[in-house]
């Protein structure tokens, strides 16, 4: 199977997502938040950096989850803040 290249404000999305997983992180390590929420350090790390900007959604859901965040507030952050960036580029 083949992938579809992704966009640019798809990208910047990803970009934004993994910022925001980042702060809400806090001081906890990615090993602890990523035992939470059940998917390996790596695949948090690759998130965090925008290295895989589309996880699944189980592992956003799991990752909200393990840091008490709402789904909505992370979708409506992700989006409009990538859309705001495209519109400025």
């Amino acid at each position: 199977m083949v992938r579809t290249p992704l966009t640019p404000w798809e990208r910047r999305r990803g970009e934004r997502f993994g910022a925001l997983l980042r702060a809400a992180r806090g001081e906890r390590s990615m090993v602890e938040v990523a035992a939470a929420a059940g998917v390996s350090a790596e695949t948090l790390r690759k998130i965090e950096t925008g290295r895989a900007p589309t996880p699944a959604f189980f592992t956003v859901a799991a990752l909200a989850g393990a840091l008490g965040l709402s789904l909505d507030v992370l979708v409506t952050a992700c989006a409009q803040d990538a859309e705001a960036a495209a519109l400025s580029a």
